[in-house]
């Protein structure tokens, strides 16, 4: 017997039996409630939170760059609020399920409640068998052999379907957790790429660093965690309530039961239980705010893989991989010493949840199972009544009492499980407020930069228009600056705009100018003038803080850079991008339309060379630097838009190809406003806008000959004056030696002295 006591109560912790009668026990627990919360607070609190304090933090690591440390972490510190389980993450959690089970009619109900019913059954399954293991007991301690081969025969059917049920949970878990991953990426996708949002969330808006890290390690996260906490909370609530009742009625059913032994347990059970979530609750790390660190770090971490892999050409020609091999492992270290920190703190609070909840919870199964049986009225056994009616022998008796331990042992085992399962749930709510914070947090910030709301810090220091609507430094407000609209007539008009970069430099503080029908522009500047800027604004890329912009819906215009983006996919992919094949042929183009294009971009060939339209290559890698430019301008045939934007796109083309090109636009049609430095391309233009790099401008018709002439010269007085400072060096020389003045040198004199 005290064999089977003590298997019984290895795992027991009958807290599951207190649920159900808290009502009878409140009144008590209530009033030492204040009892419990003083002494936790003065005494155990105090402890655990040494312990806390004394896990050393991230940043105070001697071999890690603090500042490093500092910007990396920054931004967590700053959060109003850790994530944690309150009413904030409660709104969340309410709007992302919405998210993820949007009707009842949705697949992903059917999916739930597929899961429910399999959990139920579980439940049910394992009260059945309780009651057949003591049905099997007994049939052992009574030596009724047949029986018993019956009951096991029993426990071998039913395992059939118990095993299924098991299984079932366990996929139907997974299965949920990927349709969640489904919609919610889904769901995602479509906010990240509506109005250009991908773009506008690292170029504009400063609020989501690592948006990759969001909507990849995050969104998994927090469907497996979801998934996972709906089976851990409901099976146990199921066990608690259904094997409670199925204990309650065990007792009911004893020989001799006293309403003391059916009330002690339960009463015990909620003391103890009540105890220990007080304590757990106050002693519990901020998980959630621990893993919302935690993904954060990952992330840049992965940012700076990323980094090294993008820019590793760059980074091998100036042999910076010291450097990088610095930072790559400092942002490690910062992840590995949280990580650190968060086993130290895991340390303490799993020490203490298991104390409570293995070794008391044990001890406390164990007086329970006692009461009952030293409290009840004991009969006596193989007597006879005062009515006449005989006992029950002694052997049934205690077959019975082994019937009940048996069963009583199992409902408790299960019960125990289901209450630590809950218990430790706790821990991973926390958890998932961590990753639900993240993940609402992603899709506002879409949301927002969707309708036009844009945060940034800026740094700036010239940010200052000349107009009584400057902007201010911190963040920028872009919904009261500028007025966009589509004009009608296929005209770009800009009247007093300001060209702004995202962090708040100001280039041009006011650009006023018209491209009609027939007119070619070609822009010139200095480096950072804001060439490409105008580009950005006209675009849609950009928004504008001040002036009136009027311009063509943005399918009109048709943006070729000087390094054009090859997608993955087919040859034919990569002329007719962004649209697809099915795109191509609705437009009624075929093959060999594309050929023709090719054609006039002399890249004829290549069909050839890589084995036709549908061959498929990483063509960043397979194309050359001029064969990609030719790609993006055969892009432009193809589209055959109304303006083309081109920023040195045939920059590393030969020039009579470029020619070619560029007259045969204008043949179509298309008005060219292009920015270039070779002189070779000013005749295919009609006007030129030219900036000086400090927020001037000036627009003027462009006189190719006239400006030819003045480049010739340009060119001729700066070989003539090459010389100049080598030759007046040699003179000063000369005279030094000699010890004589030079005519220049007293010719310049006289006229300063004039």
């Amino acid at each position: 017997m005290a064999n089977v006591s003590k298997l019984v109560y290895k795992h027991a912790s009958f807290r599951n039996v207190t649920t159900i009668t808290a009502l009878a026990c409140a009144g008590l627990a209530v009033s030492r409630s204040s009892m419990i919360d003083e002494f936790i607070r003065r005494y155990l609190h105090r402890w655990f939170g040494r312990h806390r304090r004394s896990s050393p933090d991230t940043a105070n690591d001697a071999t890690i760059d603090h500042h490093l440390i500092h910007n990396l972490t920054k931004s967590m510190d700053k959060r109003k609020s850790s994530p944690a389980l309150n009413a904030a993450f409660m709104k969340q959690l309410k709007w992302i399920i919405q998210i993820l089970i949007p009707s009842w009619k949705s697949p992903e109900f059917a999916l739930l409640a597929i899961h429910s019913l399999a959990l139920i059954c579980r439940s049910f399954i394992s009260i059945y068998v309780a009651g057949l293991e003591g049905r099997v007991v007994r049939c052992i301690v009574q030596k009724r052999f047949r029986i018993f081969l019956i009951n096991i025969a029993k426990w071998l059917a039913v395992a059939i379907p118990a095993t299924f049920v098991n299984s079932s949970i366990r996929y139907m878990e997974n299965k949920l957790g990927l349709a969640f991953r489904d919609r919610l990426v889904h769901y995602s996708y479509n906010a990240y790429f509506q109005n250009q949002t991908y773009y506008r969330v690292s170029n504009l808006d400063s609020r989501l660093t690592n948006a990759d890290e969001c909507l990849t390690e995050d969104i998994r996260e927090f469907c497996s965690s979801i998934s996972h906490l709906y089976s851990q909370l409901t099976k146990p609530v199921l066990d608690v309530i259904l094997m409670t009742s199925a204990l309650f009625r065990l007792g009911l059913q004893q020989r001799g039961y006293s309403y003391l032994g059916l009330i002690a347990p339960p009463s015990l059970a909620y003391t103890v239980v009540y105890v220990t979530a007080r304590i757990l609750r106050r002693c519990s790390p901020k998980f959630g705010k621990l893993t919302a660190q935690e993904a954060q770090l990952r992330g840049n971490l992965r940012y700076v893989h990323s980094r090294l892999i993008t820019n590793s050409e760059e980074i091998a020609f100036y042999s910076g991989h010291k450097v990088e091999h610095n930072l790559l492992y400092q942002s490690y270290r910062v992840l590995a010493n949280h990580l650190e920190m968060i086993f130290k703190k895991r340390l303490w609070y799993v020490v203490l949840e298991q104390f409570l909840m293995k070794y008391c919870w044990s001890a406390t199964g164990m007086v329970m199972i006692a009461l009952p049986v030293l409290l009840n009225r004991d009969e006596d056994v193989d007597s006879t009544t005062e009515s006449g009616e005989t006992t029950l022998p002694k052997i049934d008796v205690v077959s019975e009492r082994t019937q009940t331990l048996t069963t009583a042992r199992h409902l408790l085992a299960s019960t125990a499980d289901a209450f630590e399962r809950i218990m430790s749930s706790l821990k991973e709510i926390t958890e998932l407020a961590g990753y639900t914070s993240r993940v609402y947090d992603m899709l506002m910030v879409f949301k927002d930069i969707s309708d036009g709301h844009y945060v940034r810090k800026t740094v700036s220091k010239n940010n200052n228009i000349n107009d009584d609507e400057g902007i201010q430094t911190g963040s920028l407000d872009i919904n009261k600056r500028g007025n966009v609209t589509e004009s009608q007539d296929f005209t770009i008009q800009l009247n007093k705009v300001a060209v702004v970069t995202p962090n708040g430099d100001v280039i041009v503080p006011n650009l006023t100018l018209q491209i009609t029908d027939g007119m070619h522009l070609l822009i010139t500047g200095p480096n950072g003038c804001g060439k490409s800027s105008l580009f950005r604004i006209l675009s849609g890329l950009w928004p504008i803080f001040k002036g009136e912009m009027k311009k063509p819906p943005v399918s009109s215009l048709f943006y070729i850079p000087q390094r054009p983006y090859m997608s993955l996919g087919t040859l034919r992919d990569q002329i007719i991008y962004p649209d697809t094949k099915a795109d191509m042929e609705s437009k009624g183009i075929s093959d060999a339309d594309l050929e023709d294009i090719l054609d006039i971009v002399c890249l004829n060939y290549v069909v050839q060379r890589e084995g036709g339209w549908d061959a498929i290559n990483d063509w960043s890698d397979v194309l050359s630097g001029g064969e990609k430019q030719r790609v993006g301008t055969a892009r432009l045939f193809y589209h055959k838009p109304k303006f083309a934007l081109l920023d040195e796109c045939t920059s590393a083309v030969s020039i009579d190809v470029e020619g070619k090109i560029y007259q045969v636009a204008k043949d179509k049609g298309i008005i060219l406003l292009s920015i270039s430095h070779r002189p070779s391309l000013w005749k295919y233009h009609t006007h030129v806008l030219q900036f000086d790099g400090e927020g001037g401008w000036r627009l003027e018709e462009l006189n190719t000959e006239a400006r030819l002439s003045l480049k010739d010269e340009k060119e001729k007085l700066e070989s003539q004056l090459a010389g100049v400072p080598l030759m007046q060096k040699r003179l000063l020389e000369l005279c030094s030696l000699l010890g004589e003045d030079s005519v220049l040198t007293k010719a310049e004199d006289n006229y300063r002295y004039e």
